[in-house]
């Protein structure tokens, strides 16, 4: 079978599962694992990622007020590549191609493949869409495994978390000009790490917030992670922008419990290394209850 996963996260999916070497072609942001990187790109985008977050943020405003797509698909290389099974997204327009970007490129195929559009809102969702990418790939048995593993990994560190005398109030910066806060699977992922999501709101996409409602939050642990970011460029971003004067007095500023993560690797996309995202939120609320998490994964600030 010949894939093309237009998704990072449906790489990470199929790579997990065994897939690698049907893995064809793939977006301009699959890097993980670092094999993929080396695949025909098949995406371009239309915003400047290296921009600041103020900057994207009007960019991809912009874009959507005008109809028009913020991915563009290579049409001529996906045609050449001539894959059975195309991989792709339908839930956040603004992180990854979805069906509709395809559909001028696949009116050039004779014979369509089929193409699997996933959209997952919740941990169970995702373990789900890994069970869905091996069914339609013939590795039904191997994604259960994976499935069965993560779902597996997560309940462990729920189970524990809930050993905590206490659960924090934690509040999860995904955007920092404009504020948004964390959504979909993140508030579930604080939860199962012992602590509570003060904004999020599980099962639904993240959302703008104001500096008021953040500074009345009570927060007592802040983690920066913007969409796509490492923890490095998180960390010199929110340097960069500052937090605004009214935070002084959130217990997680005035304690020192301000953490830049790695959305990139472990939060913003919905692939297995979300259990990953859930052990190192453990550590974060639970440094008691877990002690450790590899280097580069986060930085205090």
């Amino acid at each position: 079978m010949r894939i093309c996963s237009l998704l990072p996260s449906a790489t990470e999916i199929a790579y997990a599962i065994g897939l690698g070497d049907s893995i064809v072609g793939v977006s301009h942001e699959c890097d993980y694992p670092a094999e993929a990187a080396t695949k025909p790109s098949l995406l371009r985008t239309r915003i400047d990622p290296t921009a600041p977050p103020a900057a994207i943020d009007r960019q991809v405003r912009e874009i959507i007020a005008r109809g028009e797509s913020i991915y563009a698909v290579d049409a001529s290389t996906l045609e050449a590549l001539a894959p059975d099974l195309i991989l792709t997204q339908d839930l956040c327009h603004v992180c990854a191609a979805s069906p509709d970007d395809l559909a001028t490129a696949l009116a050039r195929f004779r014979h369509p493949p089929r193409v699997l559009s996933l959209t997952p809102r919740s941990l169970k969702e995702v373990w789900d869409d890994i069970r869905k990418v091996g069914e339609a790939s013939g590795r039904q048995k191997e994604a259960d495994t994976v499935a069965n593993a993560l779902s597996r990994r997560v309940c462990a560190v729920a189970e524990k978390a809930a050993r905590g005398a206490f659960r924090p109030r934690v509040l999860c910066l995904e955007w920092l000009d404009p504020y948004f806060v964390g959504g979909h699977w993140v508030p579930e992922m604080v939860a199962c790490a012992g602590g509570e999501d003060v904004l999020g709101r599980p099962g639904e996409p993240s959302f703008e917030v104001t500096v008021e409602q953040i500074a009345q939050s009570g927060a007592e642990r802040l983690i920066v992670m913007p969409c796509g970011y490492s923890a490095a460029r998180a960390s010199a971003e929110c340097d960069a922008v500052g937090f605004p004067e009214s935070w002084r007095e959130l217990p997680g500023i005035r304690n020192g419990q301000v953490f830049a993560v790695d959305a990139n690797a472990y939060f913003s996309r919905p692939g297995p290394r979300l259990a990953d995202g859930v052990e190192l939120l453990a550590h974060l609320i639970h440094p008691e209850l877990f002690s450790s998490f590899p280097e580069g994964s986060f930085r205090a600030m």
